[in-house]
């Protein structure tokens, strides 16, 4: 089925822990979709208080993601105050009200989110991975249709060796947004059932990365040009979750489909519902 070129109507809820996630995690895809029309909102659980840089950080880095979001063409942020670092000790049925929330003051048809990797293992980042996915399990019937995020595994280590060769100067930087490790992205990540290809928005997702500036400078990311970002940043990895509404949906036919195959960490985690208290 040929790619959607208009969007118009169709809705779209991102929900994350700390500003810049929505953009190394979905950039190109959220773009994509404010591009063509659709109502693209974010939830954001953090202020990033605890990330890299000095001062008052949780305000800098909330103008950072007001930055971000116009990049992307976000038409809706939602930033909350929840402990940068603490989410998986802050109550489970906060986390889980606030989602569900989210979903009652805005009904997206599509929901995004972390898998059960938290992209490099994360602790808030699999929090909110748990407890979004119970807050769709609980809207049974009028949930909507939720996918998870993972970055393509190597991704992030090709992004460090463009900087190596790129930089010029000294020692290279290796880190991705403050992670020292870049392997650790997608890191026995599960398999995903989608695959999008941004294209063309890779640089709005460069562009919203670059707003995000106490945590993109200085990190391999600010080795990456708008003629790199198609091929190092353009490629997103989505997971259909077994909860939510099953129906088809427009993200389907923005990427191609791959098939998932269980990888040993999966079992249990991923699509399930935590346990209570979790």
């Amino acid at each position: 089925m040929p790619a959607p070129t208009d969007l118009r109507g169709r809705s779209l809820l991102a929900v994350f822990a700390h500003p810049d996630d929505e953009s190394i995690a979905c950039g190109g895809l959220l773009a994509r979709c404010a591009h063509l029309g659709a109502d693209v909102a974010l939830l954001c659980m953090t202020r990033g208080e605890h990330g890299q840089g000095a001062g008052d950080l949780g305000r800098t880095r909330s103008r950072e993601l007001e930055a971000a979001a116009r990049a992307l063409g976000i038409g809706a942020v939602t930033l909350l105050d929840h402990p940068d670092g603490m989410l998986p000790w802050v109550p489970a049925d906060m986390i889980r009200s606030d989602v569900a929330r989210a979903i009652r003051t805005r009904p997206p048809e599509v929901v995004v989110t972390f898998d059960a990797d938290g992209l490099y293992w994360h602790p808030d980042h699999i929090a909110v991975h748990e407890r979004t996915t119970a807050a769709i399990v609980a809207l049974g019937d009028a949930a909507p249709a939720l996918y998870y995020v993972t970055t393509p595994p190597g991704s992030m280590r090709a992004v460090a060796d463009h900087a190596a060769t790129a930089s010029g100067v000294g020692e290279p930087p290796t880190s991705i947004l403050g992670i020292g490790d870049p392997d650790a992205f997608g890191s026995e990540a599960p398999a995903p059932t989608l695959v999008v290809d941004a294209g063309d928005f890779a640089t709005h997702k460069l562009a919203a990365l670059a707003c995000h500036a106490s945590q993109f400078q200085g990190s391999a990311l600010a080795c990456v040009t708008e003629r790199d970002a198609p091929r190092l940043l353009g490629v997103e990895h989505y997971r259909r979750a077994a909860a939510g509404a099953m129906r088809r949906t427009f993200l389907d036919d923005l990427g191609t489909r791959a098939e998932a195959t269980e990888r040993p960490h999966d079992a249990g985690r991923g699509d399930a519902a935590p346990a209570a208290g979790a």
